[in-house]
Order: structure tokens, then C-alpha cells, then sequence
């Protein structure tokens, strides 16, 4: 199994580290376009949250994105230093009263892009797992 990590500062503009980081394994692995679409996305807004909703956009604060290669399956793991959150009480971005908000669709899209999402460590430890075909 191949192992790799990054630790980014949690500043939103360091999704970029993230984006690189995923575009060198795809080069490194020669992952298919139509997966790596779904990692990209996943992964980038995983970070994204654990940026802004996890660590609150403090800079002081990590956040730990590793990623596992077996050979039919790829895991990120992506970890922040935030409290963690409730994510089995989450509201469902396509119900009616929830079309026009504008955040909370980002867990929606990772579940719908990935193979398995799970939840760890009361929400500050998200598995994005997606299998290769």
C-alpha cells in the first residue's frame, strides 16, 4: 500500500496545495479521468470544510490529508483540529426549504462522488474511499 500525506495550514487559499497534491497522483498512479473528476471535487471540498467549519479559518490550526493506494480502491483521509460536528443531523440540501442556501451542499456532493464517506472521531475525521473500476 502507498501511503502519502500533506499538512496544510487552514487558510482557503492553500486548496491549491491540495488540488496539486491530487494532480500528481493522478500523474503518479494514472488514475481515470472520470474518477479523478469525482476525487478532485470530493477531496477539495472536504478540505474546504474542515477549513472554515472545522478549524474556523484559524491559521494556526492543520489540516492532515493523506491519502492510501491499494489496488482497487483509493482512501483520502483528511483531518482538522476543530470540536468536531453532528454529521448525522445534517439538512438535506434538495428539500424544498433548503434549495436556495447557499452552503451546505458540500457533504450532499461527497457522498454522491465517492464510493464511501464515513465520519470518525465525532466529525473532525472524514474517509472519502473511491474504487477503481
Amino acid at each position: 500500500m502507498n501511503s502519502l500525506k500533506i499538512q496544510i495550514p487552514s487558510m482557503l487559499e492553500n486548496i491549491r496545495i491540495v488540488e496539486s497534491f491530487i494532480d500528481n497522483l493522478k500523474e503518479r498512479y494514472n488514475i481515470d479521468d472520470d474518477i479523478y473528476g469525482n476525487i478532485m471535487i470530493a477531496v477539495t471540498e472536504s478540505v474546504n470544510n474542515a477549513i472554515k467549519h472545522g478549524n474556523k479559518l484559524d491559521a494556526k490550526k492543520n489540516v492532515l490529508l493523506s491519502c492510501d493506494l491499494e489496488e482497487n480502491k483509493v482512501l483520502f483521509s483528511i483531518e482538522d483540529e476543530g470540536v468536531g460536528f453532528d454529521y448525522s443531523k445534517l439538512p438535506d440540501p434538495t428539500a424544498e426549504e433548503n434549495i436556495e442556501e447557499v452552503g451546505g451542499r458540500g457533504i450532499f456532493l461527497m457522498r454522491h462522488l465517492a464510493d464511501e464517506v464515513s465520519f470518525k472521531e465525532e466529525g473532525k475525521l472524514v474517509e472519502l474511499t473511491f474504487y477503481f473500476n
